[in-house]
């Protein structure tokens, strides 16, 4: 399908031990285009990490099928994988003592020769991500010297420079003040308008979500529903997803309520 970046079908997720299967969650359907950023929520252990190594092919599928521009994962290399997807994992720095031009140019790894040796057309690949992440003005300093929100722009950076039409992060406002992760969701929502992006966030922030992605993948006791804000809304999936004792949904106007204690 054209404009289409990932086809998710009928897909089983889980994790294999001593030759057993346990099952996390199945029936899972969705697609995502170019240009959309879609929000991945669900409570703690309901999966979502374990779908996020799944489609990054870390995880394997125990059931259905996930295509990246029309291609089955199963017929992809992991050097083909890695021009199609990059995965940018919550706290995740390769190694210690690296400067954040060195972290951005590992995003030119599966383009560059076995040497790892970076051409100009790379290097320039390079500068252009951190500009467009507004990093390239500590490119020099050592990465474990800048703040969380800072260290994220950075691992952004360096999945903009792999140049993959899909890009996939696990958590990446876990440990940041609340402005600082709505600054984060906004500048992923322009990422992939301006980039032509597809962006999957997996978050807890769901208050932020509701106002900024286009899509939203629900992860609830087992169950998997995707569609917009208001799909989502109207079928009542948003009610059953929030309301809880102290907390409910409000449709009309789209936020979440706390509800007051008596």
């Amino acid at each position: 399908m054209d404009g289409v970046t990932l086809d998710i079908r009928n897909l089983t997720i889980g994790y294999e031990s001593k030759g057993q299967s346990t099952i996390v969650a199945s029936d899972i359907n969705a697609i995502l285009g170019k240009g959309e950023l879609v929000a991945l929520v669900g409570r703690n252990g309901a999966g979502k990490s374990t779908l996020l190594r799944t489609l990054a092919a870390y995880n394997r599928p125990l059931g259905g099928c996930i295509r990246y521009c029309g291609e089955d994962i199963s017929s992809l290399s992991m050097p083909q994988l890695a021009k199609k997807m990059s995965v940018v994992l919550t706290g995740t720095i390769p190694v210690a003592n690296m400067s954040v031009r060195e972290l951005v140019s590992l995003g030119r790894t599966p383009y560059t020769n076995f040497l790892g040796m970076l051409t100009n057309a790379d290097r320039l690949v390079v500068e252009q991500a951190m500009e467009k992440m507004d990093v390239q003005r500590f490119a020099e300093r050592d990465i474990f010297t800048l703040s969380d929100g800072e260290r994220q722009k950075c691992l952004v950076a360096k999945a903009l420079a792999q140049q993959t039409p899909l890009i996939m992060l696990d958590e990446p406002a876990a440990y940041l003040d609340y402005p600082s992760k709505v600054k984060l969701m906004q500048m992923l929502k322009r990422l992939a308008v301006t980039e032509g992006k597809a962006v999957i966030v997996s978050t807890h922030d769901l208050d932020i979500a509701l106002n900024l992605v286009d899509k939203l993948w629900l992860m609830h006791e087992t169950r998997f529903v995707a569609g917009s804000v208001a799909e989502l809304s109207c079928s009542g999936a948003l009610n059953s997803f929030i309301d809880d004792d102290g907390v409910c949904y409000n449709g009309k106007d789209n936020r979440i309520e706390i509800k007051k204690v008596p």
